[in-house]
């Protein structure tokens, strides 16, 4: 039996098995258009209660979410037309964010990100947090526990002012601070959000300032809210979804994953120092991230459709006539891995890059890099190409002067089929002492193509995860890189080039073999057909790249074996 053949089919099998697994993992379901950006500072006032518990040591003490406050707050008629509520918005510019704050909570209840459109189509920038009707995303944080604000039992949810509707960073400015300020009972709130250029990084601090008579005391709260909507960024094909969910980040667990039905089964809380807490889509993210030197209480809850996720700080006090403040990070935007690994520690595991980011994370740096020398994302794939194929030149050579030793030996071993039949036993001994005696490896035109497939399945993934590749151009139709090839041609080319390399290839001697190798082109051509275009390239220059190789070795084998005869 030819072991290097079965080695080979069982190799290729394998790939394509975690090929389809991986992709069934993190691609699921049809994502859903956005809505424009007028509708995403509606009223939408009805969040139901979703609880934490407000101080870690007493679970007696629960706070509501905002929105429930905020609908007992208003009056029916401010809380029926639109223009109403978004009158209490204010907005929110920088280079790289476009946000929406309601003073009602002073919460981050919309973020645009401009610099990243919905769609190659459209002009539109993604909406990452959003309130519409279609999908509610918000970033949320407040003062709760025995005497803050926002707690339930402590009156209506505070509604803040603002010195001004609109926020902008201007030209030659690096820094923005947005001042909402409240007052009750002499104790004055300043609730202050920090913008930098270039930066989807934001300093949220609360500002206490205690000007009444009696001692004041709070827990510092920062929570995510969603519902279950699908993810607008998302643009694979065949309507499949990358992994939606919440990750929380610990000493013990630098990067766990809890989907929307383990946050619905059973609910998390967790004292933890420092960490953080995330809810990841198909190439960005929204983060909480804590004083690090504090430990925190991370929960999470479910009610009416809301998924809450989010933190608790110890309780601070504020003596009378005292001055305190407390102060988290929160960072809207895009799976970036140096900004994240600026962030915090552990949040560039985000980009999830699987269990080959060892070799990942080197293809990453070594494309970026080649990106910018040559701009464009495509060469730099081919480049890449080039150097993993010069990386294993010596060890394609083995695998290649193998396969044309057994070109050569091509007509012995159907002299050995002829004269033992159907005896598999007798045919077996008789080829593995062919190959000793013409001193061909029986595993040596396997190994190499082997050693290379975990390169091919880290490249998959750095495509898949890198936001750098959405909607990066190659040449001609191909418009993005990261998405499947419109019209197919890559992946017919990449069939083709396979089948020419199968030419090359000796036949193998068992019919069966024979069959499986002619059809692998095939079978592959059908797998790769939606597989990113960026992908397929990369096998497609490979595949030319072994081919040439390839040829000059049998050239060079088969015409020495004709001189010595």
């Amino acid at each position: 039996m030819d072991y290097r053949r079965n080695i080979l089919i069982i190799g290729l099998a394998v790939v394509s098995y975690l090929m389809v697994l991986a992709w069934n993992e993190d691609y699921g379901q049809t994502p859903v258009a956005s809505s424009s950006q007028a509708s995403q500072y509606g009223p939408q006032e009805s969040q139901a209660g979703a609880e934490f518990d407000a101080e870690p040591s007493a679970a007696e003490a629960e706070f509501s979410a905002p929105e429930t406050q905020a609908e007992g707050s208003l009056s029916s008629e401010q809380k029926t037309p639109a223009a109403k509520s978004r009158s209490r918005i204010v907005t929110v510019k920088t280079d790289v964010l476009d946000l929406a704050i309601d003073l009602y909570g002073g919460n981050i209840v919309a973020a645009n990100l401009p610099h990243y459109k919905i769609s190659q189509q459209s002009d539109l920038p993604l909406p990452l947090l959003q309130r519409s009707n279609e999908r509610y995303y918000v970033i949320e944080s407040g003062l709760f526990g025995k005497n803050g604000f926002d707690s339930a039992n402590n009156g209506a949810m505070p509604e803040y002012s603002a010195e001004a509707p609109v926020y902008q960073l201007t030209e030659g400015q690096d820094t923005l601070e947005v001042a909402l300020r409240y007052e009750r009972e002499g104790v004055q709130v300043i609730k202050r959000y920090i913008f930098k250029r270039d930066s989807y990084l934001i300093d949220v601090s609360f500002e206490i300032q205690n000007q009444g008579t009696k001692p004041w005391q709070a827990n510092l709260s920062g929570k995510i809210v969603r519902d279950r909507s699908l993810d607008p960024s998302s643009q694979t094909s065949m309507g499949m979804q990358s992994y939606l969910g919440m990750v929380l980040s610990t000493p013990k667990e630098p990067y766990e994953k809890y989907d929307f039905e383990d946050m619905l089964e059973k609910p998390i809380k967790a004292e933890v120092q420092g960490g953080w807490i995330a809810f990841i889509q198909h190439y960005f993210l929204s983060t909480w991230i804590p004083n690090p030197e504090q430990t925190h209480s991370y929960q999470t809850r479910v009610r009416d459709g809301r998924y809450m996720m989010g933190f608790i700080s110890p309780a601070f006090a504020v003596a009378p006539g005292e001055t305190a403040t407390q102060s988290a990070k929160v960072y809207i935007g895009p799976k970036i891995i140096d900004r994240l690994e600026q962030a915090a520690p552990n949040l560039d595991l985000t980009v999830d890059y699987g269990i080959l980011f060892f070799i990942a994370y080197p293809l990453f740096w070594l494309l970026d890099f080649l990106f910018g020398l040559v701009g464009n994302w495509g060469i730099a794939i081919i480049l890449v190409t080039v150097i993993v194929k010069a990386l294993f030149f010596n060890l394609s050579a083995t695998s290649y002067r193998s396969m044309a030793n057994m070109r050569r030996v091509a007509p012995k071993l159907q002299a050995l089929k002829e004269q033992y039949g159907d005896d598999r036993a007798k045919m077996s001994a008789a080829m593995m002492e062919l190959y000793r005696k013409e001193k061909i490896s029986v595993f040596g035109g396997c190994l190499p193509i082997l050693v290379q497939m975990p390169v091919f399945i880290a490249l998959y993934w750095v495509l898949m995860e890198s936001v750098q590749l959405r909607h990066a151009p190659f040449f001609f139709w191909i418009t993005d890189l990261s998405v499947k090839d419109p019209y197919f041609i890559l992946p017919l080319l990449m069939g083709a080039s396979m089948y020419i390399q199968m030419q090359l290839n000796p036949t193998p001697p068992d019919p069966m073999q024979a069959k499986v190798m002619k059809i692998m082109p095939i079978m592959m051509t059908v797998f790769f057909l939606w597989f990113p275009s960026g992908l397929v390239l990369y096998w497609l220059v490979n595949n030319i790249l072994s081919i040439i190789q390839q040829w000059v070795i049998t050239r060079q084998i088969e015409g020495s074996a004709g001189k010595k005869a």
